[in-house]
């Protein structure tokens, strides 16, 4: 088991493409309500949490939630891609204005594994070139190692399932 130290308040940012287990692995360390998903948001915003279309409003209002949550010193978790230093920046600046530490969880899975995941996904089969496009942005990101110069207070890096299985934390609740 690898246990993962989550400071009281935090920022948790989950980092990895569509199919990597991200919102699984959200939902097993932390408790519901501690986590903002994208999906959820598009959901709320369009109806239907694959609408594409609806990102730019589902992550504004995901921004001013989280503003809320920091500011009332919540552990606060995004579930999101993230694979982009655009992505990720504005994440780590509501962070700081609210002086809570920001850590990163990187799923780094090997790409046939989560192109394999993304094809059986139920409900939802996202488009491979979109994978394959998060995929290099996420090598892109961690070839130049962006994450270490971002501000994060850690940076936990996951390359394998089992990586992802022993993650566990003490993490607090609501």
């Amino acid at each position: 088991m690898t246990l993962l130290d989550v400071p009281e308040p935090c920022l948790v940012v989950f980092i990895g493409e569509a199919g990597a287990g991200k919102s699984t692995l959200a939902a097993r360390l932390f408790s519901a309500e501690q986590v903002l998903s994208s999906d959820a948001y598009r959901r709320i915003v369009s109806g239907d949490e694959h609408d594409q279309s609806a990102t730019i409003a589902a992550f504004r209002r995901l921004h001013r939630d989280l503003h809320v949550r920091l500011a009332e010193r919540r552990t606060t978790v995004v579930d999101a891609t993230n694979v982009t230093a655009y992505a990720r920046r504005a994440l780590v600046r509501i962070a700081v204005k609210h002086a809570v530490p920001a850590i990163a969880i990187v799923l780094d899975l090997e790409p046939a594994l989560v192109q394999a995941r993304t094809a059986t996904r139920p409900g939802r089969i996202v488009p491979s070139d979109a994978v394959s496009q998060q995929l290099r942005d996420l090598a892109r990101s961690l070839r130049r190692e962006e994450l270490t110069r971002e501000g994060y207070l850690a940076v936990h890096h996951l390359r394998t399932p089992d990586d992802v299985e022993r993650l566990a934390t003490r993490a607090p609740t609501p």
